[in-house]
């Protein structure tokens, strides 16, 4: 017996039981928690009167109808606009290719949240395109309620669509489609009948992004949705009030949220199972090339959608040098946004990248030891480890924050308020974009590599964090990267979570603009924008298309 004891009680094991204890006590604990109060009437004993009142009046059980809306439209437009530009963009030679590519990848990596921003400054009631048709004599539709949010997550989320279906195309086996065309099929029906049947299971992949993320946002409908409130903005709204806010009604609408989520996703791959299609793929489509005209036309609708798309972005650095007399822009240009940033609101700049660098270090080092538990050592507890990490990832950011507050806001265990709460919001929830690239990279390091180096007397350990943590490096370098856009562009735990001392730059932007603080919302949101165009820079050079945006 005792002779096993050295291989089950390894560096492998403990490291095991620590990471679980991790994830029990920050993530399991806190949803327990909260599934516990959305059970409990304020007496303390078992009941249902949460569901009760959620299915008996309508303020409660049409924000949920209003959020499958919001997502199923989002879902259907992202496709509408993602699927023709993927084909596009990877069937022919299009013009300007590369910059085109980039604002779209720009465009989601940039918070929901500034582009509803950005879409007042345009299209608000004093926006600047309002304006321009106003004096035109054409009221133009309003940019609040259900139409803005719709528009603002399309041109957010088309990018899911974009680069799964592109990524789908370009390896499917070209011969497929020629059988179809020697047996007498046109381009369109061999589109509709072959092409995106086949690439199905990842269209679908696409659209569950979409879906989930329409439906977790908090930052958009709460900017612009105005009368059209969502689920999200309820839980927070809810928990929020200022008569009181009734945690347990906040606990039992957030599970709702969270088993929709769940069911739609299991739907999602029960459905995939079904339609799985192999093919050898040694014969990639070729590109097309199209005659001058064609050619000039489709380069430019593909310009034009992705500028729309990047064009929050732009927004924000440009009217972040425009002067403000109060809320209002003026004529002329001015630094004055950025000197009242750094004068007013410096500790929230300061606390948004101190905050992610902390949860970028902790989300690699227990990212790399996942990664490996889950593709050099599987087992069920493994597959375990991997739910506790993709959990996060479908689960809203705002009811994130909740479970943590309602989990440690008392005594001994009484974290909220801290900076500490909201580096382990950031980490147990950006955690998946590093493990899933550290775990794609590994898949495709030789283990003889490993056994080579422990067959020449290097234990297995040291083999490890000197031999294939190093190989493993360009994954975990992009994986991180990822999950530091992620991390300081975060509004949905942040607001739930932040005190005076912890604010963050989202925050900031989300307050100003509530308060109607334009040109220092701009200049905030400049900020994050350089920073993430700078962050995705760096992840472009270090993973060289080896490792996937999503």
């Amino acid at each position: 017996m005792t002779r096993f004891l050295p291989k089950r009680l390894d560096f492998w094991f403990f490291a095991k039981i620590v990471i679980f204890s991790l994830f029990g006590f920050f993530l399991i604990y806190p949803f327990v928690n909260m599934f516990i109060r959305g059970f409990t009437s304020t007496d303390g004993t078992f009941s249902l009167a949460y569901f009760q009142r959620f299915a008996e009046y309508k303020y409660y059980y049409q924000t949920l109808f209003r959020s499958l809306s919001v997502a199923v439209s989002t879902t259907f437009f992202a496709m509408l606009v993602g699927m023709p530009m993927a084909y596009a963009m990877s069937r022919y030679n299009l013009i300007g290719k590369r910059v085109i590519n980039i604002m779209i990848i720009m465009s989601l990596m940039s918070p929901p949240f500034i582009g509803a921003y950005s879409w007042i400054l345009l299209l608000g009631r004093s926006g600047v395109i309002t304006k321009f048709f106003v004096g035109l004599g054409i009221n133009m539709p309003s940019i609040y309620g259900y139409l803005g949010i719709i528009l603002v997550f399309t041109l957010k989320l088309f990018p899911y669509i974009y680069l799964y279906v592109s990524g789908a195309l370009g390896s499917i086996d070209s011969s497929l489609e020629e059988a179809a065309e020697n047996l007498g099929s046109n381009k369109l029906r061999r589109l509709m009948t072959i092409t995106f049947p086949v690439i199905l299971p990842t269209i679908l992949s696409g659209a569950i992004m979409v879906f989930m993320s329409a439906l977790a946002d908090f930052g958009t409908p709460m900017l612009i949705g105005e009368g059209y409130k969502v689920l999200p903005v309820l839980v927070y709204e809810e928990y929020m009030s200022e008569i009181g806010g009734n945690a347990g009604m906040a606990s039992a609408l957030s599970m709702i949220v969270i088993m929709v989520s769940m069911f739609v996703l299991l739907m999602q791959k029960r459905f995939v199972a079904k339609r799985k299609y192999t093919m050898s793929a040694l014969r990639p489509p070729q590109i097309i090339k199209l005659r001058v005209i064609p050619k000039i036309v489709l380069s430019c609708l593909a310009f034009i959608v992705s500028l729309v798309a990047f064009l929050p972005q732009i927004v924000v650095v440009y009217t972040s040098f425009v002067k403000t007399s109060g809320p209002v822009f003026v004529a002329g240009y001015s630094l004055d946004s950025y000197r009242t940033i750094f004068y007013r609101l410096a500790r929230n700049i300061t606390n948004t990248f101190t905050f992610s660098t902390i949860a970028m270090f902790f989300i690699i080092i227990i990212g790399i030891l996942v990664a490996y538990l889950m593709v050099r050592r599987p087992s069920k507890s493994s597959t375990v480890l991997d739910v506790f990490v993709m959990f996060p990832y479908v689960v809203p950011s705002a009811i994130m924050g909740i479970s943590l507050l309602l989990a440690f806001n008392r005594r001994p265990l009484l974290l909220a308020g801290t900076s500490f709460i909201m580096i382990v919001a950031y980490a147990i929830r950006k955690m998946p974009y590093t493990v899933r690239s550290a775990s794609a990279i590994l898949q495709q390091i030789d283990p003889s590599i490993e056994d080579a180096s422990i067959n020449l007397g290097v234990s297995p350990i040291k083999t490890f964090f000197t031999v294939t943590s190093r190989l493993m490096l360009p994954g975990i370098i992009s994986g991180a990267i990822l999950s530091w856009i992620s991390t300081i562009n975060e509004l949905g735990s942040s607001v739930m979570l932040y005190t005076g001392r912890t604010a963050t730059i989202s925050v900031a932007i989300y307050t100003e603009v509530i308060r109607n603080s334009f040109g220092t919302a701009a200049a905030l949101a400049s900020i994050l924008t350089v920073a993430t165009i700078l962050s995705f820079i760096i992840f472009a050079l270090i993973s060289k298309g080896k490792v996937s945006v999503i």
